[in-house]
C-alpha cells in the first residue's frame, strides 16, 4: 500500500512539473501569437512549439547541471515527458480551439485567461492517469527519478 501511496505522489509532482514547463510555453505562445495577430493556427503552432521547449528544457536543465552529458539528459527528458506534454497540449489548445471565442477575445479580456487557465487545469487532469500508468511500470518521470 505504502509503494502505491509513492508512486501516486511521484505521478502527481511529475504532472506538476510537466505541467510547469508547458504553462511557461502556452502561455507565452497563446500571449506573442494573439498579440502578433498570427491567427489561430498560427499561435496554436508557437504555443506547442513552445510548450515543448520549456517543459524539456525544465527536464534537462537540472540534468545537464549534474553533469550528465547531452545525448544521455535528452534521451530521459523524452522518455519522462513526451507523452505527458503531448496529452497537456492536445488538451490545453482543443479547449481554447472549442470555447467559442475565447482565441478572439484578446489578451485583455478575462474570458481569454479563463478560458486557458480551464485548458491548463483540464490538462493536467489528462496527463495524471497517464503518468501514474507510466510510473507504476518504471516508465516516463520512474526513470527521471533516480537522477534526483
Amino acid at each position: 500500500m505504502h509503494h502505491r501511496s509513492d508512486t501516486r505522489r511521484l505521478a502527481l509532482s511529475a504532472t506538476r512539473h510537466c505541467l510547469t514547463g508547458c504553462a511557461i510555453g502556452e502561455v507565452l505562445g497563446m500571449v506573442v501569437g494573439t498579440a502578433a495577430g498570427l491567427g489561430n493556427a498560427g499561435t496554436v503552432i508557437l504555443a506547442v512549439a513552445l510548450a515543448f521547449l520549456f517543459g524539456y528544457g525544465l527536464t534537462l536543465v537540472p540534468l545537464l547541471r549534474g553533469g550528465m552529458a547531452v545525448s544521455q539528459a535528452l534521451r530521459l527528458a523524452l522518455a519522462a515527458d513526451t507523452i505527458s506534454i503531448t496529452i497537456m497540449e492536445i488538451v490545453d489548445n482543443a479547449v481554447m480551439l472549442v470555447v467559442p471565442g475565447a482565441m478572439e477575445a484578446g489578451l485583455g479580456n478575462p474570458f481569454f485567461w479563463g478560458t486557458l487557465a480551464l485548458g491548463l487545469a483540464l490538462a493536467f487532469a489528462a496527463a495524471y492517469p497517464a503518468n501514474l500508468w507510466l510510473i507504476s511500470r518504471g516508465m516516463g518521470h520512474a526513470r527521471m527519478h533516480a537522477h534526483h
